[in-house]
């Protein structure tokens, strides 16, 4: 599947039917979705191996692993509302997906690959930190995540408690459009990169 049919697949998934800004909900573009689909299939190949999304929303990371051959592809999410597009927009996509409505943190089923887009700890300080420290914990063979700039000193220390290695910090283009209340401007354009970590083999 040739990138461009990736990005266009992706934008068909729905965005979150009432953003909570508590939870940070807002669409992961489909463009940086298929750049950190692509950067781990590149890694190595998806077709075959288990992928788990923490913290799935409508599902755009999950479903575009499924697209690229990912088997089994399961996903964690908080919001009921959340996991029920995804899991529309799944069988919309001819892509099968497992979806647990719960909290990232205590989920201890293993993949060969982690992704995901946390909160970006803007409404809640360190939100974020559960969901890497869950990847980490989770990965048996890469991570792949957004996160905002700033927080790279923490990624990278967490990487290295974990005996990951850091493949590539890649920064991608992310224009938030106008979402909550509280937003002034209709775009803003955040300081976000896109990780790419090799977990530590078991011996």
């Amino acid at each position: 599947m040739r990138t461009s049919e990736l990005v266009l697949r992706l934008s068909t998934v729905p965005p979150f039917p009432k953003p909570d800004a508590r939870l940070e909900q807002v669409a992961t573009p489909a463009e940086a979705a298929a750049e950190l689909l692509f950067a781990a299939d590149r890694l190595q190949p998806l077709d075959g191996r288990s992928v788990v999304d923490l913290g799935c929303g409508t599902g755009r990371l999950a479903i575009g692993a499924a697209l690229l051959g990912a088997d089994p592809v399961r996903a964690v999410e908080i919001d009921p509302a959340a996991a029920e597009v995804a899991r529309t927009a799944a069988r919309a996509a001819g892509v099968t997906i497992e979806i647990e409505v719960r909290d990232v943190a205590g989920y201890d089923r293993s993949a060969d690959v982690v992704v995901t887009n946390p909160p970006f700890g803007a409404q809640r300080r360190h939100a974020d930190r559960p969901f890497w420290d869950a990847a980490f914990a989770l990965a048996r063979r890469s991570v792949h995540g957004f996160a905002l700039a700033d927080s790279r000193t923490f990624i990278a220390r967490r990487a290295v408690e974990r005996g990951a290695h850091i493949i590539e910090t890649q920064p991608v283009a992310w224009d938030l459009a106008r979402t909550f209340p509280h937003h002034t401007r209709n775009r803003v354009s955040l300081p976000v990169d896109r990780w790419v970590i090799e977990a530590r083999r078991e011996p």
